[in-house]
């Protein structure tokens, strides 16, 4: 037999009403620390995961690998490897900055009812090598867009992600017991958000300013 005919949708616009909405929600979405520690609802985490795997990829490698970790003594272990890593990055601060460091909130570990780590799978042989031969890293970047996708979709569902860097990427991995292959991405928590703000809490607190963007565009 023959493979299927492929056939494609009707195409779809989108309005202006939709436009404006769908720029809320990136004007919403925000690095969430302060989380109300009530449960997701069942199926949630997963049909993030579901909508993640939409997310463009290299080659259609679509290398992204996501662990749900509920176990509590793993959780545990992350908090302590981000309670070494934070303590390093206070020290390695300067006098000027590190009072502020200090007073920042920098992860939700304990207060957010779901956590997330997500990898990118190096040796996956999906897509062919397509697109990596010049940029391999393309499997990572590949990996973050989906993590973008999960932002997103749980923003429009009044969820909010922390992404939490700091961490040790090695002991992470050894911690989940994933295959050598994937490289981690970040750890994320997720929840319902004490406090909902347009304002990045680092803007609040004074560490930095965003930019506007023609400070960052260049025209040739």
């Amino acid at each position: 037999m023959g493979k299927a005919k492929i056939v494609a949708p009707a195409s779809i616009t989108f309005d202006e009403a939709f436009r404006t909405r769908l720029r809320d929600l990136l004007v919403w979405r925000r690095d969430v620390r302060r989380f109300r520690r009530d449960p997701l609802p069942a199926g949630v985490v997963d049909g993030l995961i579901e909508l993640a795997c939409l997310a463009p990829s290299v080659g259609l490698s679509q290398p992204w690998r996501f662990v749900v970790v509920d176990d509590e003594a793993i959780r545990a272990a992350i908090r302590g490897n981000f309670a070494a890593c934070n303590a390093q990055a206070l020290a390695a601060q300067d006098s000027e900055r590190a009072g502020l460091y200090a007073r920042l909130k920098l992860a939700g570990l304990e207060e957010a009812p779901a956590h997330l780590a997500v990898f990118a799978d190096r040796s996956t042989a999906q897509g062919h090598g397509l697109g990596r031969h010049t940029m391999p890293e393309m499997i990572e970047y590949s990996a973050v867009t989906a993590v973008h996708t999960v932002w997103l979709a749980a923003r429009a569902q009044g969820i909010g992600v922390g992404w939490v860097s700091i961490l040790d990427p090695t002991k992470v991995a050894e911690l989940l017991r994933v295959p050598a292959e994937w490289k981690f991405i970040g750890y994320f928590c997720l929840g319902y958000p004490l406090l909902d703000d347009t304002v990045p809490e680092l803007e609040q607190m004074g560490w930095e300013e965003r930019r506007v963007p023609s400070s960052v565009t260049l025209k040739r």
